[in-house]
């Protein structure tokens, strides 16, 4: 034992969540999972903990990740544990392991909202524990699923109330941009991934610099300016998942040839939405198509498309563009209000009847008087309040008072509250 006092604050980097934080979370849960389920979406889970292999088996980078960005440790028997920075990796496995007896079924379309865990530098919007919004579509590679995807993600915006001119949905083509290398002479796979990480910089570096580390990786300063132009190009109509979209109604978005998104897994669309607002210019979730993944665990390929969406970087957008709707915290319907200290079991037992009656109800046994028990629950949002003294418990006859619109009525217990 020691006598210093711990500390109040919590872990760095990770949030306590207070019941008026934790009512803004539901609300974020709930309109993630009706929308996705509004979709046809069904709900999957995982455990936060995974082998560390499962990672590093995606390639060199993540292997990096997991060397420096991870909690990772070794087990009391000998495993070396990840917990999961990234849902992608877990679901993979989780198709690989029945693809059998869901191929028939396909298209299977997957969410979940688990936590993450990245030991990494915090900044706005990220931290080193979130929950992030995951949705994916496995067994159908068709243009229309990229298009169903993007627009569940466009959906999530405009269910939070969102208007258009508040984000904007950027769209590439890994698979594309690699042919378009190909057909400027560039054909070694390395120089073409070098490239695509530095398009996945450039909006944060200036022209000159972005062409000047082109060069580096060329050698061919007339190439570089090829690919430069090419990359800065205005859309020309002829990306399928543009058109796609534009056909359901979704105007903001756009083709860009640079957006490269950071894992080398992706081997089709790619996509990331953006917030427009100067107070909040980042990305707020991202995704693309990734044909490829579940080969590591021996199966065959399996086609998927899917996008993250984590919890911190949408509050922020909510709170930058005042989407939060007011008085989230929870509130019972009922709250009884007993006189005296004296009569706070009798309060009790009548709440016991009403919760009874599947009618949400707390009691109030504070030592304020009762005009500012009252006033309390006004100011929480509760709607009607039973105040009891001596006579109600003895007579049982009791008054519901609403404190919107003024009005009681008053009765049993139970002719007041159906």
């Amino acid at each position: 034992m020691t006598n210093k006092n711990l500390s109040t604050d919590s872990y760095k980097g990770v949030r306590d969540f207070y019941p008026e934080d934790m009512a803004v979370q539901q609300y974020i849960f709930s309109t993630w999972a009706k929308t996705a389920e509004s979709f046809g979406f069904e709900r999957y889970d995982a455990s936060v903990l995974e082998p560390s292999e499962l990672y590093k088996a995606k390639g060199a980078e993540n292997e990096e990740m997991v060397n420096e960005q991870t909690y990772t440790f070794t087990d009391r028997g000998g495993r070396e544990v990840t917990l999961r920075p990234e849902m992608t990796p877990t679901v993979a496995r989780m198709i690989a392991g029945r693809w059998r007896e869901l191929a028939s079924k396909a298209p299977i379309r997957w969410y979940s909202i688990p936590n993450m865990f990245r030991y990494e530098r915090m900044q706005k919007g990220r931290l080193r524990e979130h929950w992030q919004f995951n949705c994916d579509i496995f067994g159908v590679n068709d243009v229309s699923m990229d298009v169903e995807i993007i627009a569940l993600a466009y959906q999530i915006f405009k269910n939070f109330g969102a208007t258009d001119d508040m984000f904007t949905i950027y769209v590439n083509n890994r698979a594309t941009m690699q042919l378009a290398y190909q057909s400027l002479g560039i054909t070694d796979a390395q120089t073409i991934t070098t490239i695509t990480r530095l398009n996945d910089k450039k909006d944060k570096i200036s022209g000159s610099e972005y062409l000047e580390k082109l060069n580096d990786i060329t050698n061919d300063s007339e190439l570089s300016t090829t690919i430069k132009k090419m990359i800065e190009a205005e859309d020309s109509g002829d990306n399928a998942v543009v058109a796609g979209l534009r056909e359901l109604g979704i105007k903001n978005v756009i083709l860009d040839r640079s957006l490269a998104r950071g894992f080398d897994y992706y081997t089709g669309t790619i996509f990331e939405i953006k917030d427009t607002s100067g107070e909040n210019n980042r990305t707020l979730c991202g995704g693309g198509r990734y044909d490829n993944l579940t080969s590591m665990f021996g199966n065959d390929a399996v086609s998927g498309i899917g996008f993250g969406f984590g919890d911190v970087s949408l509050r922020d957008f909510l709170e930058t563009h005042k989407l939060l709707p007011d008085n989230l915290s929870f509130t019972t319907a009922i709250v009884v209000i007993p006189m005296d200290e004296a009569l706070n079991l009798e309060a009790q037992k009548i709440a016991k009847q009403i919760r009874d009656k599947g009618i949400s109800v707390s009691v109030d046994a504070g030592k304020k008087r009762v005009g500012e028990k009252i006033g309390r629950a006004s100011d929480k949002g509760v709607e009607k309040v039973i105040v009891i003294g001596e006579n109600e418990v003895s007579t049982q006859v009791f008054t519901l008072k609403n404190l919107k619109s003024g009005e009681e009525k008053t009765g049993s217990l139970l002719e007041i509250i159906v």
